[in-house]
């Protein structure tokens, strides 16, 4: 049995893109910890394809959460693909990275938006990555945590070290990290760091006092927005299946109020979103439903800015 697309989307080949507006992409892992040991993320492309399977049928009535209808015309995707997974390993990470982002490449050579279907939050390092080419880039991160740490068990590349990472590459202009908080997010010299280079951490408290204002005043306008969802980010009591759950953060409301302000201040230039693990999702896949309709909700507002 052929598994599904995302959304049901129609299947595209990678190397024959046919001018589309958006690439659904999956990649189980990009720097494991351990060599041979797979991502507890490994699973969650199949896993969020599945998911994505319980409201695609319904994508030609109108969606209030972003104020549009999805597919307005029977059969018409707008320009929307699934070019399946980055194939990875668990003993080459090196090669890992360079997979992933030659493939993100090729989705922005054809001028479209990736759309990365992770995998752990070591995907976002090559992600982002791949616009080197593309001008000055604003990541948008949603987290429990900062994500600056160095080197961790020999590994620069880790899923602790993505926002230090993308802080180094010469395109990454401005960061804005929402929804920290709790323990987990390293010693106080990582926050420190990123303060310190300029980036906007916005904390789960900042976020919930003030609201998307907190997050959307450090958005350049018309500039171009990166997002990057750690499915921590979320509050556990909206989306539990994740490695570390952290109690609070950020709601489902939340999270679309958050996009569509970016969307109406910014060009949503692509997603990863990583860290759900579907083993530690009901028998309903209801985390995955959630973490599916972001990426739906994220990839339908990107391409609207299109056309």
């Amino acid at each position: 049995m052929t598994s599904p697309t995302f959304i049901g989307l129609p299947r595209a080949d990678l190397a024959a893109l046919d001018s589309p507006s958006a690439v659904v992409l999956g990649a189980a892992e990009a720097s494991p910890y351990v060599k041979g040991v797979a991502s507890h993320a490994a699973k969650a492309p199949a896993a969020l394809r599945a998911a994505s399977m319980q409201f695609a049928g319904s994508l030609a009535q109108y969606d209030f959460d972003i104020d549009q209808t999805f597919f307005p015309a029977k059969g018409e995707h707008r320009g929307m693909v699934d070019a399946g997974d980055v194939t990875t390993t668990t003993y080459d990470a090196e090669g890992n990275r360079a997979a992933i982002e030659a493939a993100v490449r090729r989705v922005l050579t054809a001028g479209a938006v990736p759309i990365m279907l992770g995998g752990d939050d070591s995907v976002p390092i090559p992600t982002i990555a791949a616009f080197a080419d593309e001008g000055r880039l604003t990541i948008l991160q949603v987290d429990a945590h900062v994500d600056w740490a160095d080197v961790i068990r020999g590994n620069a590349y880790g899923y602790g070290s993505p926002m230090r990472r993308a802080a180094e590459m010469a395109h990454v202009t401005g960061m804005v990290q929402v929804g920290i908080r709790g323990l987990g997010s390293g010693e106080k010299w990582q926050h420190d760091d990123a303060r310190n280079w300029g980036s906007h951490i916005v904390t789960s408290y900042d976020w919930h006092d003030r609201g998307p204002a907190a997050a959307l005043d450090h958005i350049p306008a018309g500039g171009r927005v990166f997002i990057s969802i750690d499915c921590d980010g979320i509050d556990p009591a909206v989306l539990p299946a994740v490695n570390m759950p952290t109690p609070g953060g950020l709601s489902y409301e939340d999270m679309i109020r958050l996009v569509r302000g970016v969307a109406a201040k910014a060009t949503i230039a692509g997603l990863a979103l990583v860290e759900y693990v579907p083993e530690r999702d009901d028998t309903h896949r209801l985390s995955g439903l959630v973490a599916a309709r972001l990426a739906t909700a994220i990839m339908g507002l990107a391409v609207a800015q299109r056309e």
